[in-house]
Protein backbone atom coordinates (compact mmCIF):
# COMPACT_ATOMS: atom_id res chain seq x y z
CA UNK A 1 0.00 0.00 0.00
CA UNK A 2 1.57 3.60 -1.33
CA UNK A 3 1.78 5.77 1.73
CA UNK A 4 0.46 9.63 0.73
CA UNK A 5 2.12 12.48 2.11
CA UNK A 6 0.14 15.55 2.78
CA UNK A 7 1.62 18.83 2.45
CA UNK A 8 -0.37 21.97 4.00
CA UNK A 9 0.53 25.18 3.44
CA UNK A 10 -1.05 28.66 4.64
CA UNK A 11 -2.91 30.49 2.79
CA UNK A 12 -3.80 33.97 2.71
CA UNK A 13 -7.32 35.69 1.50
CA UNK A 14 -8.23 39.23 1.94
CA UNK A 15 -11.36 40.54 3.23
CA UNK A 16 -11.40 43.72 0.82
CA UNK A 17 -14.31 45.72 1.98
CA UNK A 18 -12.81 45.53 5.61
CA UNK A 19 -9.46 46.30 4.51
CA UNK A 20 -10.59 49.19 2.70
CA UNK A 21 -12.48 50.75 5.49
CA UNK A 22 -9.55 50.79 7.20
CA UNK A 23 -7.81 52.32 5.21
CA UNK A 24 -10.35 54.84 4.51
CA UNK A 25 -11.29 55.51 8.52
CA UNK A 26 -7.53 55.92 9.78
CA UNK A 27 -7.84 59.48 9.76
CA UNK A 28 -5.59 59.93 12.76
CA UNK A 29 -2.82 58.04 10.57
CA UNK A 30 -3.00 59.98 7.32
CA UNK A 31 -3.41 63.00 9.11
CA UNK A 32 0.16 62.89 11.02
CA UNK A 33 1.60 61.46 7.58
CA UNK A 34 0.75 64.59 6.26
CA UNK A 35 2.10 66.69 9.38
CA UNK A 36 5.09 65.09 8.82
CA UNK A 37 5.44 65.32 5.43
CA UNK A 38 4.93 69.13 5.68
CA UNK A 39 7.70 69.56 8.91
CA UNK A 40 9.89 67.69 6.54
CA UNK A 41 10.04 69.60 3.97
CA UNK A 42 10.80 72.61 5.75
CA UNK A 43 13.40 71.24 7.57
CA UNK A 44 15.49 74.00 9.09
CA UNK A 45 11.76 75.20 10.66
CA UNK A 46 12.32 72.22 12.63
CA UNK A 47 14.57 74.30 14.71
CA UNK A 48 11.58 76.18 16.63
CA UNK A 49 9.51 72.91 17.21
CA UNK A 50 12.30 69.95 17.39
CA UNK A 51 10.34 68.61 20.53
CA UNK A 52 6.93 68.40 18.51
CA UNK A 53 8.36 67.00 15.62
CA UNK A 54 9.97 63.95 17.30
CA UNK A 55 6.28 63.49 19.02
CA UNK A 56 4.38 63.43 16.10
CA UNK A 57 7.12 61.06 14.40
CA UNK A 58 6.24 59.10 17.89
CA UNK A 59 2.43 59.18 17.37
CA UNK A 60 3.06 58.37 13.75
CA UNK A 61 4.80 55.00 14.33
CA UNK A 62 1.85 54.13 16.98
CA UNK A 63 -0.61 54.94 14.65
CA UNK A 64 1.05 53.00 11.92
CA UNK A 65 0.97 50.11 14.20
CA UNK A 66 -2.34 50.14 15.00
CA UNK A 67 -3.24 50.72 11.32
CA UNK A 68 -1.33 47.62 10.07
CA UNK A 69 -2.56 45.29 13.54
CA UNK A 70 -6.48 46.00 11.95
CA UNK A 71 -5.01 45.76 8.52
CA UNK A 72 -3.81 41.70 9.90
CA UNK A 73 -6.68 40.81 12.19
CA UNK A 74 -9.46 41.82 9.87
CA UNK A 75 -8.26 42.56 6.11
CA UNK A 76 -6.39 39.35 5.84
CA UNK A 77 -7.23 36.03 7.00
CA UNK A 78 -5.79 32.54 7.25
CA UNK A 79 -6.64 29.48 5.77
CA UNK A 80 -10.08 30.57 4.65
CA UNK A 81 -12.86 27.90 3.39
CA UNK A 82 -12.32 29.64 -0.29
CA UNK A 83 -9.43 31.23 -1.91
CA UNK A 84 -8.06 33.15 -4.61
CA UNK A 85 -4.60 31.93 -5.77
CA UNK A 86 -3.86 34.51 -7.64
CA UNK A 87 -3.90 36.61 -4.48
CA UNK A 88 -2.57 34.16 -1.82
CA UNK A 89 1.11 35.35 -2.91
CA UNK A 90 0.56 39.33 -3.09
CA UNK A 91 -1.49 39.00 0.13
CA UNK A 92 1.22 37.20 2.02
CA UNK A 93 4.00 39.64 0.40
CA UNK A 94 2.05 42.52 1.85
CA UNK A 95 1.14 41.72 4.73
CA UNK A 96 4.78 40.22 5.87
CA UNK A 97 5.99 43.74 4.88
CA UNK A 98 4.14 45.43 7.59
CA UNK A 99 6.80 43.73 10.05
CA UNK A 100 9.56 45.48 8.44
CA UNK A 101 7.98 48.76 8.05
CA UNK A 102 7.41 49.24 11.24
CA UNK A 103 10.65 48.24 12.49
CA UNK A 104 12.13 50.86 10.27
CA UNK A 105 9.44 53.66 11.57
CA UNK A 106 10.27 52.58 15.12
CA UNK A 107 14.11 52.89 14.64
CA UNK A 108 13.56 56.05 12.68
CA UNK A 109 11.73 57.23 15.58
CA UNK A 110 14.72 55.73 18.17
CA UNK A 111 16.97 57.76 15.96
CA UNK A 112 15.24 61.12 15.94
CA UNK A 113 14.76 61.33 19.78
CA UNK A 114 18.52 60.14 20.35
CA UNK A 115 19.16 63.32 18.24
CA UNK A 116 16.89 65.55 20.13
CA UNK A 117 18.11 64.25 23.36
CA UNK A 118 21.74 64.38 23.02
CA UNK A 119 21.68 67.31 21.33
CA UNK A 120 22.31 66.35 17.70
CA UNK A 121 20.11 69.11 15.74
CA UNK A 122 22.13 68.67 12.91
CA UNK A 123 21.33 65.23 12.40
CA UNK A 124 17.34 65.87 13.82
CA UNK A 125 16.90 68.60 10.90
CA UNK A 126 18.71 66.86 7.65
CA UNK A 127 18.89 63.17 8.13
CA UNK A 128 15.98 62.32 9.93
CA UNK A 129 13.45 64.23 7.62
CA UNK A 130 15.57 62.90 4.52
CA UNK A 131 15.20 59.42 6.34
CA UNK A 132 11.27 60.06 6.90
CA UNK A 133 10.93 60.69 3.08
CA UNK A 134 12.56 57.63 1.85
CA UNK A 135 10.33 56.03 4.52
CA UNK A 136 7.13 57.44 3.33
CA UNK A 137 7.65 56.73 -0.03
CA UNK A 138 7.78 52.76 0.65
CA UNK A 139 4.87 53.13 3.02
CA UNK A 140 3.43 54.74 0.01
CA UNK A 141 4.01 52.17 -2.49
CA UNK A 142 3.15 49.76 0.10
CA UNK A 143 -0.43 51.28 0.45
CA UNK A 144 -0.80 51.88 -3.07
CA UNK A 145 -0.17 47.65 -3.32
CA UNK A 146 -2.51 47.18 -0.94
CA UNK A 147 -5.05 49.54 -2.60
CA UNK A 148 -4.34 47.74 -6.05
CA UNK A 149 -4.97 43.88 -4.08
CA UNK A 150 -8.40 45.18 -2.95
CA UNK A 151 -9.62 45.99 -6.20
CA UNK A 152 -8.42 42.86 -7.11
CA UNK A 153 -10.49 40.47 -4.47
CA UNK A 154 -13.29 42.98 -5.45
CA UNK A 155 -13.00 41.89 -9.15
CA UNK A 156 -12.99 37.94 -8.02
CA UNK A 157 -16.09 38.74 -6.03
CA UNK A 158 -18.19 40.38 -7.76
CA UNK A 159 -16.80 40.08 -11.32
CA UNK A 160 -15.66 42.12 -14.18
CA UNK A 161 -16.50 41.63 -17.92
CA UNK A 162 -19.56 42.49 -19.76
Amino acid sequence: MATVTRVVTKTITVNAAFLREIKEVHEDLWRAQQQLRDMCSRPMSLRDDATGFVELLGRFRDELAMHFSLEEAYGYFNDPVEVAPRLDKRAHELRAEHESLYREIAALVERAEECLYHDRRAELLVNIPLAFGVFDDQLGEHEHRETALILAAFDDDLGVGD
